[in-house]
């Protein structure tokens, strides 16, 4: 930020430097010739003066005196002078050197008395103008670099403070709610801390309470689960043995909320996927296929698992078996035909890590166009469900750094990509379906 408000100021400097400079330098070149010429218009009028003195006093009907006239005559000048005389009609006299190179000229015309005609080397002027824009330049450059650095100490002065409130803000988004007592003098940015702090107070009571509501809801849930298990113990002691399976199916699935429930209890305490051991993805979902098999085939079809069982990445097995439980159920509830759970590796980039995706499709006509768009908004719901079933599997894969996207429209493919420990030797860049 330091780099891009530093730059945007020395623009206007530069800018405003070219545009100012430059007609001043352009002045002070003009303001010298100005000054010679005037000094040469000075020295005519007052050879012009000593010549009408002469002439009141008869000199000029005879001889005319350069005497008189010559001091007036700058250094490697030439003054011309032509006037009538009694013999001729007129002459000319000349005081000075005999021949000026590259002549800067001023003339005076005295009417019928005389015209004067002075003539000095420009190369002296030209010097003062290099010296007069060799200085304007200097100031210029004098100019610009103080304001170079005053735009510096401006933008430190800046970014800096917008650099740690920033910092701040994305410690607090990382779950660090320490309070910072830093204030930077900046009025707006004094504001934006003041506001981070009551901020800081108000999440971090609202997590306190979030999880001691967790725990309090997960240990009713067990509470109750585990009353569930005793009263299907009961009937595992049953005559009918079709009531005894049944019993113990039951008691299988509560043996498995159970342990769901306490991961994602678990995995609440702690939100840092970057240090997890990499687990291994195809023997997180085996799980979930093999629960779901059963109610593909009362619905006439088929759920199959194919990937890549070498494959691991560095999350919470329990996010991964929810998100993806709740796309499979979407997809025996509102598509068709066969539903595909595959695990791919893919390259998103050369010199990026390769990721590990997990997609889930169907056979079915698919998500419509206008539906799209809000699929994963929390609430929405074209089917008359609660809304929330893909909203909680992109915030549960979310939590472990991943994300969820709707890959395809039709027939519906959605893709779960996950950071991959893992470097296959056969990757490939996912394409857009």
């Amino acid at each position: 930020m330091r780099r891009r408000i530093l730059r945007s100021m020395l623009t206007v400097l530069t800018l405003t430097t070219v545009v100012l400079g430059v007609p001043l330098i352009y002045t002070a070149w003009l303001w010298v010739e100005d000054i010679t010429r005037n000094d040469l218009q000075n020295r005519l009028d007052r050879i012009a003066t000593e010549i009408i003195a002469q002439e009141r006093d008869g000199t000029v009907s005879g001889e005319l005196d350069i005497r008189s006239v010559a001091p007036l005559v700058p250094e490697n000048g030439r003054l011309t002078i032509v006037y009538p005389s009694q013999r001729d009609n007129a002459v000319r006299r000349d005081v000075g050197v005999a021949d000026v190179s590259d002549p800067l000229v001023e003339s005076l015309s005295m009417g019928k008395s005389a015209s004067l005609r002075l003539e000095v080397p420009s190369a002296p002027m030209h010097a003062m103008q290099r010296q007069a824009v060799a200085v304007v330049a200097l100031a210029v450059l004098a100019s610009l670099g103080a304001a170079v650095s005053v735009a510096v100490v401006t933008a430190r002065r800046v970014a800096d403070p917008l650099r740690d409130v920033a910092a701040r803000a994305a410690r607090l988004a990382m779950g660090d709610f320490r309070p910072d007592p830093r204030r930077h003098g900046i009025a707006e940015l004094d504001r934006v801390s003041d506001v981070l702090d009551s901020a800081t107070v108000e999440i971090a009571g609202r997590l306190q309470r979030e999880h001691a509501l967790v725990a309090d809801v997960s240990h009713q849930l067990r509470s109750r689960l585990t009353a569930v298990r005793l009263r299907l113990d009961e009937l595992s002691a049953h005559a009918d043995p079709e009531v005894v399976h049944e019993a113990e199916e039951a008691m299988a699935q509560v043996d498995r909320l159970t342990d769901a429930i306490d991961d994602l209890v678990r995995a609440s305490r702690d939100e840092d996927a970057a240090d997890r051991d990499p687990v291994p993805v195809m023997d997180e979902l085996r799980g979930v296929v093999a629960e779901w098999k059963h109610p593909f085939t009362e619905a006439g079809r088929s759920l199959t698992l194919t990937g890549d069982e070498s494959l691991r990445a560095p999350i919470t097995g329990s996010r991964l078996r929810e998100a993806v439980t709740v796309l499979v159920d979407n997809a025996l509830m509102h598509g068709g035909g066969t539903c595909t759970v595959s695990v791919r590796s893919v390259r998103p980039g050369a010199d990026r890590e390769p990721l590990v995706c997990v997609e889930v499709a169907d056979e079915g006509h698919g998500v419509r166009d206008e539906l799209a768009p809000h699929i994963f908004d929390r609430g929405f719901s074209a089917g008359g469900s609660t809304g929330v079933g893909l909203a909680l599997a992109r915030a549960l894969v979310e939590a472990d750094g991943g994300r969820l996207e709707l890959q395809r429209r039709r027939p519906a493919l959605f893709a779960v990509f996950l950071g991959s420990k893992a470097r296959p030797a056969n990757s490939v860049v996912p394409e857009p379906r």
